[in-house]
């Protein structure tokens, strides 16, 4: 527990304290944010707030990370794990094609960066890597155990269901894809993914905690969980909590700095990263259900268009819709808050029923 609380801390502190500077560094070499043009009118003021500001959320995630495995360094099996890493490379591979992203756009002065075949190559790339290593018997643990395994999970495997590990790689890809992307979606009003992606991490401490705690090597009885690290992945869940709060403390409407693809990006990876470390993949879809319902509004949008040339929504993502209808920026954001938070609630609740249900106390 002491190693979640000091990456926790540090994070928080990290990102608390960093922001302001990077927001100062990026106003001098005119990192701004360019706005899209068909966009709410709004928006327009937003034009030159400093961008790629995820880079302090990866930064503050790392670190607290690393601080927290300096702490309790010497104790046995709490060094960095195979899982751990893993998820943090993800996290970071998918920053660095959001940071291309950004500084394209930067560069050239306009709100379109990489082209989206090149952003798709970057994420496949990133994604097919960490999908053959989570499933290399390399990374076994001494129970056989890899990072991910070859089953469909909702709250833990479905053994009866085993899959060709090029067909997991697969399903690995479209998680990974989807979710950064949805996470990017959303990322359309200050402090929004910030926030509901604070929601998500936090759950993802105690779901990977209470995985920890009831752990099958160290608490083999019914209910018990098959992760290979689940104290490390709360270490992660954790920092990137805490990290997300220090950046929104200055992301909140009017934001001085806005996360960018860096940070979009990162996150959806993070979160995908985590689902599919914890086996909760399909809890997923639920835990950050804000996100999913952003991508649907799009998909809705795009196939609604192409079929009648009909408008669903005013714009999508639909947060802008409620924009469009007369909804201030700040009640968007906090409704939509309220939306990520029962939706993340609900996830947790379908998590301990479940435990309550296999350990025969429900």
């Amino acid at each position: 527990m002491r190693s979640v609380l000091v990456a926790a801390l540090t994070a928080l502190i990290v990102s608390l304290l960093s922001t302001p500077a990077v927001v100062r560094l990026f106003r001098r070499r005119g990192y701004g944010q360019e706005i899209r043009e068909d966009g709410p009118s709004s928006h327009a003021t937003k034009r030159g707030t400093p961008t790629m500001g995820g880079t302090v959320i990866i930064l503050a995630t790392l670190i607290g990370y690393g601080v927290a495995h300096l702490v309790v360094v010497g104790q046995p099996g709490r060094g960095p794990t195979a899982s751990g890493l893993l998820v943090l490379y993800l996290m970071t591979g998918l920053g660095l094609v959001g940071f291309l992203d950004d500084f394209i756009k930067i560069y050239k002065q306009r709100n379109l960066g990489l082209r989206s075949k090149a952003k798709m190559i970057g994420q496949t790339l990133i994604a097919v890597v960490f999908g053959i290593l989570a499933l290399s018997p390399w990374l076994e643990d001494f129970r056989g155990y890899s990072p991910a395994s070859q089953h469909i999970s909702f709250i833990r495997d479905w053994e009866w269901l085993t899959l060709p590990a090029v067909v997991v790689i697969v399903l690995i890809w479209v998680i990974i894809t989807g979710t950064s992307n949805a996470v990017n979606l959303t990322d359309g009003l200050d402090g929004l993914a910030a926030g509901a992606s604070m929601m998500v991490f936090g759950t993802y401490v105690v779901i990977s905690f209470w995985q920890f705690r009831y752990n099958c090597t160290s608490y083999a009885v019914a209910g018990c969980y098959d992760v290979r690290d689940p104290l490390d992945l709360a270490v992660i869940a954790a920092a990137a909590m805490a990290g997300c709060i220090g950046f929104l403390w200055w992301n909140a409407a009017p934001a001085k700095i806005f996360m960018g693809d860096t940070g979009s990006l990162a996150l959806g990876g993070l979160v995908a990263g985590l689902a599919i470390a914890t086996r909760t993949e399909l809890l997923m879809i639920v835990i950050g259900g804000l996100f999913v319902v952003e991508a649907l509004s799009v998909a809705l949008q795009v196939a609604v268009f192409r079929t009648s040339r009909r408008r669903l929504f005013r714009m999508a993502p639909f947060h802008h819709h409620f924009e469009l209808a007369g909804w201030a920026e700040t009640t968007v954001i906090i409704r939509f808050w309220l939306l990520a938070a029962m939706c993340a609630a609900l996830g947790l609740g379908l998590f301990y029923q479940e435990w309550l249900t296999a350990a025969g106390g429900g």
